[in-house]
C-alpha cells in the first residue's frame, strides 16, 4: 500500500500549487508549520543542495506559505556523518542525503541509494514505486523512528579519478583509493587499500599522504569538486553507482502530527524533486565531462577483465553480508531479482538502441 501511496499524489503538483494561487481560502484554513531540513551535502554540489531546496519551495508555495521547511546545507547544523541521528532524535524534523553512507551503521541500508552492479535510476523508481523497495527500506529505517522518500538521482555514475592507468587487476593491488561504503568493501577485496579521511582536503592527501585514486561521482559534480587537479585518468563505469538515489529522512513523530493534506504535500513535493534531479543531471554531464576532457582529463573505460573481477567479488561480498544479517539478504533477494527481471527488457529495447546510435553516430 505504501508504494501505490507514494505514486498516488505524483500529479499533485500542477493542482497543490494553483490552488495555493487560486484558492486562498484553503490557505486560510491550514495550520502554520515550521520545519528544518539538514542537509548531508556541502553547497558545491548545487544540484544536490538545489534538490533539497526544490522540495522546500514546493512545500511552501503548495500550501500557500502556511507550511515552511527551512534548508541548511551540511554542517550547518550538523555533519553528514551524524544526519541519521539528527533527523532520528527530533533535532531537525527532516533530512536529505545518500544511504550510501550509512554502511557502516547497517550495509542494508546502502540498497535505498546504490549498491554495486544494481540498479540503474529508472530500475530504482520501478523497485521502489511498484516493486517492494519502499517498503522493505521503510521497514528498515522504523527502528531508526524515521520515515523515507526518494528525493533524487544522480544517474549513472562514472568510476573515479586515478593517477595511474588501471590495464590490470594488478594495477588496483595497494591502491590508495578515497572510497568508502560497499564499495570500499568489494575494491578491498579486489586489493585495492580503501582511504576514508573526508575531513582532510583532497589536494593534501594526494600531495603528502600518498593518495592515488578518488572515487568521485559524475563528470558534472566532479568538476565542482574540482577532482580533475588531483588526478588525470577518468575512469567509466561507475560500476557500484548505476545510478544513486538520494532521500528525504523525516522523523516518524513530526511525520505523523502533520495534517493528511500536508503529508500528501510532501509527498507531492518529493516526487517532484526527485523525477527533477535526474534530469537536471542528464542535462549537465555531457556539457561538464566536454570541459573535463578539454581540460585535460584522460577518459578510460575499465577493461573487462577487471569488471568480470569485481562483479564475482561483488557476489561474493552479498554472500558474506547476507550470511550475516538475514533482513541483508530479505532486501538483497528483492532487489536483485528485480534487478534480474529487468534486464532482458533493458537489454532488447534501450540497451541495443544505444549501441547501434553510438556506433552510427561515431561514423558520421
Amino acid at each position: 500500500m505504501q508504494r501505490r501511496s507514494f505514486l498516488k499524489h505524483a500529479g499533485l503538483g500542477a493542482v497543490a500549487t494553483g490552488a495555493a494561487v487560486s484558492t486562498p481560502a484553503f490557505a486560510q484554513d491550514m495550520p502554520s508549520v515550521s520545519w528544518r531540513l539538514s542537509s548531508a551535502f556541502p553547497a558545491a554540489l548545487d544540484l544536490r543542495i538545489g534538490a533539497g531546496e526544490h522540495f522546500c519551495k514546493f512545500v511552501s508555495e503548495a500550501t500557500g506559505g502556511k507550511f515552511n521547511i527551512r534548508h541548511f546545507p551540511e554542517g550547518e547544523i550538523a555533519p553528514a556523518s551524524d544526519l541519521l541521528e539528527t533527523v532520528s532524535t527530533g533535532k531537525v524534523e527532516c533530512g536529505h542525503g545518500s544511504s550510501r553512507f550509512l554502511f557502516a551503521k547497517n550495509p542494508a541500508f546502502c540498497f535505498d541509494a546504490a549498491v554495486p552492479f544494481g540498479l540503474n535510476a529508472r530500475q530504482m523508481n520501478a523497485w521502489m514505486s511498484e516493486g517492494d523497495g519502499l517498503r522493505l527500506t521503510r521497514e528498515l529505517f522504523k527502528p531508526e523512528k524515521i520515515i523515507n522518500f526518494p528525493l533524487g538521482n544522480t544517474g549513472a555514475q562514472m568510476g573515479g579519478w586515478y593517477t595511474r592507468e588501471i590495464k590490470r587487476l594488478a594495477d588496483l593491488k595497494d591502491l590508495k583509493m578515497r572510497v568508502s561504503g560497499l564499495a570500499a568493501d568489494v575494491l578491498g577485496r579486489m586489493g585495492v587499500s580503501p582511504q576514508a579521511d573526508p575531513a582532510k582536503p583532497l589536494a593534501e592527501a594526494f600531495e603528502k599522504d600518498g593518495l592515488q585514486a578518488v572515487a568521485g561521482a559524475g563528470a558534472y559534480d566532479d568538476e565542482k569538486l574540482g577532482l580533475n587537479k588531483v588526478a588525470k585518468y577518468y575512469y567509466a563505469p561507475g560500476w557500484w553507482a548505476g545510478g544513486e538515489q538520494l532521500s528525504l529522512y523525516i522523523n516518524d513523530e513530526a511525520w505523523n502530527k502533520l495534517p493528511k493534506h500536508y503529508q500528501a504535500v510532501v509527498q507531492a513535493a518529493s516526487l517532484a524533486a526527485h523525477v527533477s534531479l535526474t534530469a537536471r543531471y542528464d542535462a549537465r554531464n555531457p556539457a561538464a565531462l566536454a570541459q573535463l576532457t578539454a581540460s585535460g582529463a584522460q577518459v578510460r573505460t575499465f577493461p573487462r577483465a577487471i569488471l568480470d573481477v569485481a562483479f564475482e567479488t561483488t557476489q561474493q561480498a552479498y554472500q558474506d553480508l547476507a550470511a550475516k544479517d538475514p533482513k541483508f539478504k530479505v532486501i538483497h533477494d528483492s532487489y536483485m531479482g528485480f534487478r534480474d527481471s529487468e534486464m532482458p527488457w533493458f537489454r532488447l529495447t534501450e540497451s541495443a538502441y544505444g549501441q547501434y546510435l553510438g556506433v552510427a553516430l561515431s561514423g558520421r
